[in-house]
Parts: structure tokens; sequence; C-alpha cells
């Protein structure tokens, strides 16, 4: 797929993987709409984006899912169909199971799951119409994997693997086209801004993601996935890369591993 002049909406877009996928998109001369709860920080993004006139800039919260509809429909009707979604707005938890306050599992699974799915939803109607379109959702080896200190998160990574590989199977026939993307660990601010255990913010970088691989390099390998039309791809290095692998292949010594280490310190 040639990204040149395509039209993608990207959510959290104002930093992170998010950010470094704007500019890699741009730079194949596709047409940006960026999204997230910071109008401020998009509109920084989208002013240092090659061709910046061409790109929007459309806030929203995916915590909000019913309330996206509204949002999303008037700007399909002025841009028209949407080539690519790149379902990439997300939060993080940190905390073991047992501690973890219900009313912050619910808000992780609201914004990645039931925000991810909305924004879906509400796009798909037009690509399927169109016969053409592709959903990218960044998701994570831990919607692949579970391990220590991300029940949560985890479940919400995992929910959205599987809501996505059964949209495949139901709209291939349609044209469309589904995106796993499972980053390990990404030198982005998702610890900081992790809630812990009681809701509170993390604010301290991991050491698993200051030492994780940089986020241009996540942004291009996925931009060459999509290019390459994939359904699935693993971006990472180290047990964050192989963790998927090794769990297929040895699932009881990938079970040891992660009950004795906790590797999102």
């Amino acid at each position: 797929m040639n990204l040149a002049n395509k039209t993608i909406w990207l959510t959290g877009a104002s930093s992170g993987i998010g950010e470094a996928l704007a500019f890699e998109c741009a730079k194949k001369g596709a047409k940006l709409i960026l999204s997230a709860r910071n109008e401020e920080k998009l509109r920084q993004v989208k002013q240092r984006l090659d061709n910046s006139d061409r790109h929007l800039v459309v806030p929203l919260d995916l915590a909000q899912a019913d309330s996206l509809k509204a949002i999303v429909d008037p700007v399909i009707a002025q841009c028209g169909n949407i080539d690519i979604l790149i379902n990439n707005g997300g939060i993080s938890q940190k905390g073991l199971a047992r501690d973890t306050l219900t009313s912050v599992q619910r808000k992780v699974m609201e914004v990645n799951y039931f925000g991810t799915i909305a924004m879906t939803q509400t796009l798909l109607p037009s690509m399927i119409a169109a016969k053409k379109g592709m959903i990218a959702s960044v998701a994570s080896v831990a919607g692949l994997v579970g391990g220590k200190s991300m029940s949560g998160y985890s479940a919400s990574k995992h929910a959205v693997i599987g809501y996505m590989d059964c949209l495949r199977a139901e709209e291939s026939s349609n044209g469309i086209q589904v995106l796993n993307i499972c980053p390990g660990f990404v030198q982005t601010q998702i610890s900081v801004n992790a809630f812990k255990a009681n809701g509170e913010k993390y604010q301290h970088m991991a050491h698993s993601i200051e030492t994780g691989i940089p986020v241009s390099e996540c942004a291009e390998k996925i931009v060459l996935a999509i290019e390459a039309e994939k359904a699935q791809v693993i971006i990472g290095k180290g047990l964050s890369y192989w963790a998927p692998t090794i769990y297929r292949f040895l699932p009881s010594l990938f079970r040891k591993i992660s009950a004795k280490k906790n590797f999102r310190e």
C-alpha cells in the first residue's frame, strides 16, 4: 500500500508513538486527521509536519465512547472516505491485580477497548461502502501474553486483538484490512502516565521503557507493516519481542519466567 495521498485518522497523536507516526506518515505524503484530548499539543504536532496545511486537528476523548460518533461523522462528511484508521490512543496501568481498584480496571478498558471499537465502528460503514480501508490498532505484546503488574492493561489489549481478529474475518470480503500492532517496550511516557492500583499516576519512567526501542524506530516499523498490508506485527527487542514466540512453543517455560520476574519495572 502506498500512503501518498491516503487519508489517515490517527488517535493518540499528541505524543509518543502517535506523534512519531504522524511524522512518519506525513513524510510518506499522507493526509492526516490528528486526534487526542489535548488540542494545543495536536496543533503543535501539526505545525511541525510536512505540508502542515493538509492536515486536520480533531480533538476527542476516547474515554467518552458514546460521544465519538457525533464528532467523527461531520469530519467524514467534510473529508470524504478515510483510507486508514490508526487506533493508537490509550492508557496504561501498573499494579497487582489483587490491589487494583475496579474503577481503574474499568477506566483502562473504557479508553483502550471501548474507545477503540467506537472509533472503528463509526468509520467502518464508509469504508465498507467504498469497498476498501484499513483498521490498524496499536495493541501490545501484553495483548498476546500476560505478566506481572499489568492485569488491566493486558486485558484491554487482549480484548482489542480479539475484536480485531473477528472483524478481519467478518469484513475481509468487503475489502477491509485489519492490522494488529503489538509493540514491546518503546521509549515513551506510557509508564509515567500509567495508573497505579489506587488510580494515582505512576509518574516514573520504568527501566524497561527507558531501555526500549526508540519511538521513531517503532513508528517506522508500523508504517512498513501498513505498507506491506500485514495482519499482525510484533515490534521490539529482547524478551519483549520474543515473548509471544516463547509462549507459543514453550508455554511452561514462559510461565516460569513471568512468575519469577516483573518485566515492567
